[in-house]
């Protein structure tokens, strides 16, 4: 499908009102659990694409050029908040967390999975550890704050065990950028995942940096404050991915085609009516949108959509699913990787006077301070092991203790 030939009314006939702004929550012990996952990628997507829109016109010098962004501005706007709105009342903040690291880990290996470039690859199988081992450590948390066993909030989808432990997931930041992608080069699904990782890698962020602070307690405040920190990181990486030579038009076709292609994969997939039909509602906007992106292409830089979607036919429909299997292999094979520069090297190659070892000297100084193995210790103290769900043992021997928090992998030589 090319999403520019599909039919779409004029962008000012798309302006909602209150009441379709403000649509009917899902049930939370009902619904899939990636319903729950899409709802919160489209949630960053359409942030992403706010927030990219307003850097734009900050940016922009043409006053007509900026009343056209400010009109498909305002309606992203109503269409974030009326995704934002699903999320119903009663889930409370570490529940979506579960959902939010869930879909950091099945959007990750999926992509992974299908991505043909080297780097882009490797920097999606690096962060999916990471976001793996996060979901373990809220868990627990949930586990003893609330007594709730996370495996059924993932649907038994998602395995729930230790990975590279999040204290060994604070580098130095230089060590955090990665070699960009070419748009001339790369090809439309790559194009693609990193618009997508990034959306949704940076709502993760802004999630836990305004949550952190609105915790119940102190541990759970400390946990979201890190691993909003490790979340800090992996934005660094996905967005350095991206070609920083496009420019703002180029960028702003490019946001657009990408919405396109989201809004038409979780329609495809939705099993939820109600929200399926959101999602197509929002599929024909962002045609809309696109259109007009490409209308202001031509206009001020006589430049045509295919020179900035060259395929502009869609790829694969992107669909969230179980990848166990994948994120195992990935563990067995990865787990004693940190990020070194535009690349990845085992914790054995890297140099003693390495930027790593100085920074986690500062920032893990001492590891009773740190909220990542706080929050094991304590599920241990309290329910007398940790608390997992796996349908076989860790491919890593060590991570196995469950009566003891690894520090060790991925950071001590």
């Amino acid at each position: 499908m090319n999403p520019i030939q599909q039919n779409s009314k004029d962008v000012n006939s798309y302006f909602m009102d209150w009441k379709k702004m403000y649509p009917k929550a899902y049930d939370k012990n009902k619904v899939s659990p990636y319903t729950k996952t899409r709802v919160i990628l489209m949630n960053g997507t359409e942030f992403e694409s706010n927030w990219f829109l307003h850097q734009f016109a900050r940016n922009c010098n043409n006053p007509n050029l900026k009343r056209e962004i400010a009109v498909v501005r305002a309606q992203e706007q109503q269409q974030q908040k009326r995704i934002s709105c699903l999320k119903p009342l009663n889930e409370g903040i570490l529940e979506a967390t579960i959902a939010y690291e869930q879909l950091a880990i099945d959007l990750t290996a999926t992509l992974a999975k299908h991505e043909k470039d080297k780097n882009v690859k490797a920097a999606l199988d690096f962060a999916l550890l990471e976001d793996f081992d996060h979901l373990y450590r809220f868990a627990n948390l949930l586990k003893m704050d609330q007594g709730i066993d996370a495996d059924m909030m993932v649907g038994k989808f998602t395995e729930i065990m230790p990975a590279r432990p999040t204290i060994a997931h604070h580098r130095y930041p230089m060590d955090n950028v990665k070699l960009n992608i070419d748009n001339r080069t790369a090809d439309a699904f790559t194009k693609l995942v990193t618009a997508t990782i990034t959306a949704a890698e940076q709502q993760t962020m802004n999630y836990y940096m305004n949550v952190a602070q609105l915790y119940k307690n102190n541990l759970g405040r400390k946990l979201f404050a890190e691993i909003g920190m490790v979340e800090e990181e992996h934005v660094t990486q996905y967005e350095s991915l991206k070609d920083p030579n496009a420019t703002w038009l180029e960028q702003w076709v490019m946001h657009e085609y990408a919405e396109c292609y989201l809004y038409y994969s979780m329609a495809l997939d939705e099993s939820d009516e109600y929200i399926k039909k959101i999602w197509e509602d929002h599929f024909e906007m962002e045609v809309a949108h696109l259109k007009k992106a490409v209308e202001c292409l031509e206009k001020y830089e006589n430049k045509e959509y295919t020179d900035v979607c060259p395929e502009p036919n869609f790829p694969k429909p992107l669909r969230l699913g179980e990848n166990k299997e994948y994120i195992r292999k990935v563990l067995e094979k990865t787990v004693n990787y940190t990020g070194d520069r535009e690349g990845y090297t085992p914790l054995s190659k890297l140099p003693s006077e390495a930027d790593f070892f100085k920074f986690q000297q500062i920032v893990n100084r001492d590891e009773k301070n740190v909220a990542s193995h706080l929050v094991i210790c304590k599920a241990i103290q309290k329910l007398g092991k940790d608390y997992r769900y796996q349908d076989a043992p860790n491919p890593i021997d060590c991570l196995n203790d469950r009566k003891k928090d690894n520090t060790s992998v991925g950071r001590v030589v």
